[in-house]
């Protein structure tokens, strides 16, 4: 087993991971027979809350049952697309899903190190300079972090926004 690769592409909701994963697929795996790609969404981390509102309201148990049933029904939507992505380009590849929660940058940097992942590849949003400035860059961070080569996929300006102009 520790003659095989292993790969890490993490994925969520957006066109721009999906991209990155049909990138790596494409790319990486004709060149690599013994390969085990792990397939990693991040959900955001649980609010924090008390049971009472800012407006002193009791806020209700099926309020936080709905949030944490929308989490688990996302990461297992984004999970089933790119289960679907792997499978559109090669039945032989033993891929495993993992979820994490929490801040994105800090669980992928700790599932590279942990699953000791021979490559990270991960989408980029291509946020400007304010947005990146504001929001932090997930692909930077982690590029900046893990011990192993990282590959960013931009997703070409030719497929951004497709599905807008309809």
């Amino acid at each position: 087993m520790m003659n095989e690769k292993r790969i890490l592409v993490a994925v969520d909701e957006s066109e721009e991971s999906m991209h990155a994963l049909s990138w790596c697929l494409t790319n990486v795996f004709p060149q690599s027979n013994k390969t085990i790609l792990f397939l990693l969404y991040v959900k955001p981390p649980p609010p924090v809350y008390s049971s009472i509102d800012a407006a002193g309201f009791l806020f209700s148990g099926d309020v936080v049952e709905a949030l944490e049933k929308y989490g688990k029904d996302l990461a297992t939507s984004v999970m089933n697309r790119a289960e679907t992505v792997c499978n559109n380009f090669n039945s032989n590849i033993k891929v495993e899903k993992k979820v994490g929660s929490g801040d994105a940058k800090e669980v992928i940097c700790a599932a590279v190190k942990k699953l000791e992942a021979d490559m990270l590849v991960i989408g980029s949003h291509d946020y400007g300079f304010l947005k990146r400035t504001l929001l932090g860059s997930v692909s930077d961070y982690c590029s900046k972090h893990v011990k192993c080569p990282t590959v960013v996929v931009k997703l070409p300006k030719n497929e951004k926004n497709l599905d807008h102009e309809s």
